[in-house]
């Protein structure tokens, strides 16, 4: 008797745990809907977790050198990300110091020779372009010009405080982020290799590929940066510009960032170099900025980063590019991301059509 009421029940158990068709579609319904919400969810972090995920890899040989001598898990992670800070924010503070110096001195020495009749005077000085000076003149109130150019550049000071504010937030979210990714990096690996539907020597291809995509974005990124603040500094030095080899590390730095670039630097010192009478130097300088400086970036920086992605140069610069506008400037590391493990998952289907589907995941 107690056989027989113990057989339906083990008999319900089963249909419970298969769930026949309908219960499938029903929990397959409901992780999808999970999984949109998990992705909704993150959407806002996803710059501070991009950017935590790249700096806990790059940084990941200097933590292990920590874990080996500091051993408890969370101070070794507090000690790693506190030396992170320092290489990020050092030089970032470094660029907008100076970033702020030149504006102020830009816009008070434009305003200056306005006053002056400076800029007048020099283009009287020059009969080829006197004519064009003085329509100009006709045509276009410079005073009240620079005071909107002013006005503006105050505006968009305002509202660069108010970003500032929301980076800040990400900055200090990415830092939070990346104490976790680096104290609890083992437990995480072992989470995803037990939970992709792939064997260990696919999951190891594909973290494999993860560090070398990123590594290859960052420091093809920073090569094509120390070129262009190279050629740069060499411009401004040929030129007799003052401090050189400090605008050519500014110059180098802000190419890192693809929103900004070199020519925050040097179209200023052009200006700067026509506004003193100097029209051969500022041409040549616009020119070098314009054609040699701003178009290397675009050549340069999908072969170094193509080819140590085993990239052709046209998807590694969609790749890039393409992220950028999807992304931001996260997009930086998830467009070749994104393009590299699809690439790979792909040889992956094509090995399994070869060889057959793997034995421990049938």
């Amino acid at each position: 008797m107690k056989q027989r009421t113990m057989e339906p029940i083990a008999s319900r158990e089963k249909e419970k745990q298969t769930g026949g068709h309908s219960g499938v579609l029903v929990l397959a319904a409901v992780t999808i809907a999970g999984l949109v919400v998990c992705i909704l969810l993150a959407a806002p972090f996803l710059g501070a977790l991009t950017w935590a995920l790249t700096l806990a890899i790059l940084f990941a040989p200097l933590h292990a050198r920590i874990v080996n001598v500091v051993a408890w898990p969370n101070l070794a992670a507090m000690i790693s990300v506190l030396i992170v800070v320092l290489a990020v924010a050092g030089p970032a503070i470094f660029v907008v110091e100076r970033l702020i110096e030149q504006a102020a001195a830009s816009v008070s020495l434009i305003q200056e020779r306005l006053r002056s009749g400076a800029i007048q005077q020099l283009l009287d000085a020059q009969p080829g372009i006197a004519p064009v000076g003085k329509w100009i003149e006709q045509q276009i109130d410079l005073p009240a010009v620079i005071a909107n150019l002013a006005s503006w550049l105050s505006n968009a000071g305002a509202a660069f405080a108010r970003n500032s504010a929301v980076q800040v937030i990400e900055f200090v979210l990415t830092f939070y982020m990346l104490f976790y990714f680096l104290r609890d990096q083992t437990t995480a690996r072992r989470f995803l290799t037990e939970r992709l539907p792939l064997t260990t020597a696919e999951t190891e291809r594909l973290f494999t590929r993860v560090v070398d995509t990123i590594h290859a974005t960052v420091y093809g990124t920073i090569a094509v940066a120390a070129i262009q603040g190279i050629l740069g500094g060499l411009i401004f030095s040929f030129l007799g510009l003052p401090t050189p080899l400090l605008w050519g590390l500014v110059m180098g730095l802000l190419s890192i960032v693809p929103v900004l670039g070199a020519f925050i630097v040097w179209i200023p010192a052009a200006i700067f170099l026509a506004i003193n009478g100097d029209l051969g130097k500022a041409a040549i300088l616009a020119v070098w900025g314009a054609v040699v400086v701003g178009s290397i970036d675009n050549i340069l920086r999908p072969i170094f980063v193509g080819d140590r992605l085993r990239l052709h140069t046209v998807p590694a610069f969609i790749s890039i590019i393409g992220g950028l506008v999807l992304f931001g400037m996260a997009g930086l590391i998830l467009g070749p991301l994104a393009v590299t493990i699809t690439i790979m998952l792909i040889e992956i289907w094509a090995e399994r059509d070869r060889t057959g589907y793997p034995e421990t995941l049938e």
